[in-house]
Order: C-alpha cells, then sequence, then structure tokens
C-alpha cells in the first residue's frame, strides 16, 4: 500500500492507494475523524450493487447502524434535486456535526456528496471512496459542486475530505469506456507536469490490457502526486491550480452541449486537449507532435474532433461562460512544451477560427 499526504493550507489528510485496503476504511474514520456520531455512505445504483453491502458490513462492528443512500448513476445525478435529496436525508435520519460522510463511487458521488457534507450545518467531514480511474483526479484537491443547466460544476465550493481511501481492487468491474474516461485525466497529468510520466506511459500502455496491476497502481500514484504538488501550491485556484484544466475549456463545453452523460468527460478532455496542442503550435509557433499524440489516444478509442453535430459558435459561447473565463474572455491552458504549460487569453475571432479549424 502506497501512502501521500496532501497538504493544503486549510487541511493536510492521507491518501492512501493499493490492493485489497477497503477493509481498513473504520481504522480510517477513526484516525482521521473524531468522536462520529453517525456514518452515512453516499453511492450510486451501479457502485452500490457492487460493493455497497461490503462496505456496510466493514463499518458494522465499529459504527451501530450506518446510513445509505443511493443515487442514480451518471453525471444527471448532479443536480439541485439530489442534492435537496440527499440533504433531506441527512436531516431526517438525524445526522449532526459530529457525522461523516463516505462518497463510495467515481466523480459524480465525490462531487455530489462532497457538496453535500460542505453545505450540511455549515460543514462536516467527509471521505473519498474512489471506485473509478477519473476520480484518481477528482478524489483530491477539494473541488465539490453540482451542474447547472448553464454550466458543469458552477454551483459548489472548496470542502477537503478527512481522507481518501483508494482500493485499487475496485476497479475491476470499471467498464472500458470508464477506464477510458479516467486514462484522459492520467495523461493530462503527464503531460502539464511530468514528461518522464508522459513518456512512460506512451512506452509502457498501449492498450488497456497494459493498464492493470502494478501499472495501474503507479499511474493513479503518478497522477494523484501531480495533482496533490499542485493543489498544495494553490488550493483555491488563484493561480498555478488552473493548470489542471487543460483540456477542460472545451472539453466542458462539449459535455455541457451534448447533454450532460452522451460523452463522458474522459472523452470530452481528450478532445479538448488535443485542440489545445493543436492550438498551442498555432499561437507558439511549435511542434509538440500532436498528430503523433492523436494517433496514440486513437489505441484507446478517444475521440479526437468536435463530434460532428455540435456546433462552433455555440461552443464558443459555452466555452465563454466557463467558470474559469474572465470578462467573457477564453482563457485556455495551452503548451510550449511537454510539462511547461501557459495560460493564454483568446479573443473570440481566433477561438472560432481554431474551432472550426478543428471541428
Amino acid at each position: 500500500m502506497d501512502k501521500l499526504t496532501i497538504a493544503t493550507k486549510s487541511k493536510t489528510y492521507p491518501m492512501y492507494i493499493g490492493t485489497e485496503i477497503i477493509d481498513q476504511l473504520p481504522q480510517v474514520i477513526q484516525e482521521t475523524c473524531k468522536s462520529v456520531s453517525k456514518v452515512l455512505v453516499i453511492s450510486d445504483e451501479t457502485v452500490a450493487a457492487l460493493y455497497l453491502d461490503k462496505v456496510l458490513g466493514n463499518l458494522k462492528p465499529q459504527y451501530n447502524e450506518p446510513l445509505s443512500f443511493v443515487i442514480p448513476a451518471g453525471e444527471s445525478a448532479k443536480s439541485f434535486e439530489m442534492f435537496y435529496q440527499c440533504q433531506t436525508f441527512a436531516l431526517e435520519k438525524g445526522l449532526d456535526r459530529s457525522s461523516v460522510i463516505l462518497a463510495l463511487g467515481g466523480g459524480v458521488v465525490g462531487d455530489l456528496a462532497g457538496f453535500v457534507a460542505a453545505t450540511f450545518m455549515r460543514g462536516i467531514p467527509f471521505i473519498q471512496i474512489p471506485t473509478t480511474l477519473l476520480a484518481h483526479d477528482s478524489a483530491v484537491g477539494g473541488k465539490v459542486a453540482i451542474n447547472h443547466e448553464l454550466g458543469k460544476n458552477m454551483i459548489g465550493a472548496f470542502h477537503q475530505p478527512n481522507a481518501v481511501l483508494y482500493d485499487i481492487d475496485l476497479m475491476k468491474t470499471l467498464p472500458k469506456v470508464e477506464l477510458r474516461s479516467g486514462f484522459a485525466e492520467v495523461i493530462k497529468h503527464g503531460l502539464i507536469w511530468d514528461p518522464e510520466f508522459y513518456r512512460w506511459l506512451t512506452e509502457e500502455i498501449k492498450s488497456f490490457d497494459d493498464l492493470k496491476a502494478e501499472k495501474l497502481q503507479y499511474a493513479v500514484l503518478k497522477g494523484v502526486a501531480v495533482k496533490a504538488k499542485v493543489v498544495s501550491e494553490d488550493e483555491q485556484e488563484k493561480g498555478l491550480r488552473a493548470i489542471l484544466n487543460f483540456g477542460h475549456t472545451l472539453g466542458h463545453a462539449i459535455e455541457a452541449e451534448s447533454g450532460y452523460g452522451k460523452i463522458t468527460h474522459g472523452d470530452g478532455v481528450a478532445i479538448g486537449m488535443i485542440f489545445a496542442l493543436k492550438v498551442s503550435e498555432k499561437i507558439f509557433n511549435i511542434n509538440l507532435s500532436s498528430e503523433k499524440i492523436k494517433e496514440w489516444f486513437s489505441l484507446f478509442g478517444f475521440p479526437t474532433s468536435i463530434p460532428d453535430e455540435l456546433d462552433c459558435e455555440k461552443l464558443l459561447d459555452r466555452m465563454k461562460h466557463d467558470k474559469k473565463a474572465t470578462a467573457g474572455k477564453v482563457k485556455m491552458v495551452l503548451l510550449k512544451n511537454i510539462g511547461e504549460t501557459v495560460i493564454q487569453d483568446i479573443d473570440d475571432g481566433q477561438l472560432f477560427l481554431f474551432l472550426k479549424d478543428f471541428h
């Protein structure tokens, strides 16, 4: 088992990564949460069917009658309605400020459960138990949120977990499409920060058959280490943390314009990263081997261009309303080299031409 320490200005907490470590959950709660009154596990229908009974069984000897609330699977669950239902359940079951919420699932569960924890009685502890590769990114850093029809993650807070317990075994049942979605964020961490890790990925991971056991654990560990380093230096996205949005400006716009759930987050980010590489090459007159990277992406089935049915003007409008935009100006995270990022304002006309060319 590997242990990382996530250190931010507001909180320092452990992240455990390994196989068959879910049994250590009661001990993790005991070590990171003081005098727990009640435990509420929030999960989704897919994950609950696989792992909820096991988690509740682990909790019962130490925590009498642990509670569970199961939400629908998918991005659409990150809604005001589901947030309200979780809060109502917590109030009806008598949770208090000494209670702890466990987020058992992928990024959607983590975001929603974390936002419930951040706002219930002005904030109670929660622990992330990721079950997807994508959640290696979202489980660390304390960004929790729900969606609005006008934009993804627009209603949220910064609320760090008390711990993250990442059992690699829980990913054995992941469908390939979800594994691919998470792998996009792993690649992103290499591209923006760690050229050696990026080279390792391109040399060692040629198919999803390679993304197993020790290699999977190593990829998660390296990806999380990048996220932890960036978050430790900039907890609330005042500067450096914005580089974690590489590929997300267009990616989020594609997700929103397609209708949440029709394209996975990782597939949107993959398209966004190829686009950002192309824009970087044009603006800085450099060669980042974007075509070679595009070919490597194709080995995993990533889409590498904007879906035909999406309109460039509407995508541009979505990008201008991204929460990272300022005064309607689109800010894109670009690369000058692998591991060397820059944040660039791009005017509407130029960006529209880039989108048209990339479509």
